[in-house]
């Protein structure tokens, strides 16, 4: 390693593996999807659709989000949930909300027969300011949201002796990565191909 080939900073470890960790997390919905088209089969252990369920379910989160009034409803901002990714389900009490596009979010109320209602609400995921609208129910002041967390940003420590910077596993910042076991070779591999 005397012409520095091959060697890269912590820093740009960390940023490396990152990325790496984000592509093989954002692929796992590929593949679902894919894999859900297919035909499955009975063997517990060997089912793509069950496996990919089992490594997307660690990141799976319940929690509150409060709800304030809007002129739509009421409305929740999703950045206040830690490392929020995709939502799954929104609920209020046992009431569990139907998920509509913009366009039926607007024309729903106008509806007589389509009307959202405190026992039957309505929801949209407005993306450009990241809240959840909620009609049907404008005293509601929290709701059960189900979602997926994205891997928490993985932090390789690291103290500079010598001129050199080492590894450093007992400082309380440090990270490692949040994917399945069975991702670490694929997670190698993606590592040392974005390092070139």
């Amino acid at each position: 390693n005397k012409e520095q080939r091959g060697y890269i900073t912590p820093q740009e470890f960390n940023l490396l593996a990152n990325q790496a960790q984000m592509d093989i997390f954002e692929q796992y919905f590929y593949d679902l999807n894919q894999f859900m088209r297919m035909p499955g089969n009975d063997t517990q252990h060997a089912d793509m659709v069950d496996i990919l369920e089992e490594k997307i379910s660690v990141f799976e989160v319940t929690a509150d989000l409060p709800l304030t009034p809007n002129p739509n409803g009421v409305a929740g901002n999703l950045n206040a949930l830690p490392r929020f990714y995709r939502l799954s389900s929104v609920r209020s009490g046992n009431i569990i909300m139907e998920s509509v596009s913009r366009k039926d979010f607007r024309m729903f109320p106008n509806s007589p027969l389509a009307a959202p209602t405190a026992t039957r609400p309505i929801y949209m995921i407005d993306t450009i300011n990241n809240t959840l609208q909620v009609a049907g129910d404008n005293t509601l002041t929290t709701a059960d949201i189900d979602f997926i967390q994205s891997p928490n940003l993985v932090n390789w420590t690291y103290v500079v002796v010598g001129g050199k910077a080492l590894f450093n596993g007992t400082a309380d910042d440090r990270q490692d990565f949040d994917l399945h076991p069975s991702e670490e070779t694929e997670l190698v591999l993606k590592i040392l191909t974005l390092a070139g």
